[in-house]
């Protein structure tokens, strides 16, 4: 499994021009340019550049490359070292050790699961939905009509029904249902909700 690593970066706004210009112009020495190699993306937000890599060692490889090129300059910056943690979808510390055996990536996933369960009902919005497009108004009404019936919650937008749900595994579990309940032709997915309010 290949794992996302990310160099940061803060420079002062003059610096940063000319670093992120010696990376991605000629000027890199030839040398620096092969250790950089095509596994290190590189891009810039404000005062911060950050440099994307596929292992531990290409990241601080590419902060070897990074520090050098601050001090031609004689820039001072702060640079910090994260790795994407998957189940918990953010960057982490690249010390903080993530999670290996099967056990464990259980016991994280039913951790994330239950927190964002707490975190939809006492913030009263869904963080996870199911989004299903049909055929036609009627057919959306039709089943928007059966689901509130059951008290479920529902959000609908000509041929679009939304469903909101309070975690991932319940917005699986209910686009599972819902695909067996809509029309064949209906096309249904679960994604993190963007803005889903039960208010």
């Amino acid at each position: 499994m290949a794992e996302d690593w990310r160099l940061t970066a803060t420079i002062e706004p003059d610096g940063i021009r000319h670093v992120l210009a010696r990376l991605r112009e000629h000027e890199v020495e030839a040398e620096a340019r092969e250790r950089l190699g095509a596994a290190v993306a590189v891009s810039v937000d404000s005062a911060k550049l950050f440099a994307y890599a596929d292992s531990r060692e290409a990241v601080h490889e590419a902060a070897q490359v990074v520090r050098a090129l601050i001090r031609e300059r004689g820039l001072h910056a702060e640079i910090e070292m994260h790795r994407w943690h998957e189940l918990e979808q953010r960057w982490e510390d690249e010390d903080v050790p993530l999670p290996r055996a099967d056990a464990e990536r259980r016991a994280e996933h039913e951790r994330l699961e239950a927190a964002d369960a707490a975190e939809s009902r006492a913030g009263g919005r869904a963080l996870w939905e199911v989004r299903l497009e049909l055929r036609s108004h009627a057919d959306t009404r039709a089943l928007a009509r059966r689901l509130e019936d059951e008290g479920v919650p529902v959000l609908t937008r000509w041929t679009y029904l939304l469903v909101g749900a309070d975690n991932e595994d319940t917005a699986r579990a209910l686009a599972e249902r819902l695909r067996k309940e809509a029309p064949a032709d209906a096309k249904c997915r679960s994604s993190r909700a963007a803005r889903w309010s039960r208010r």
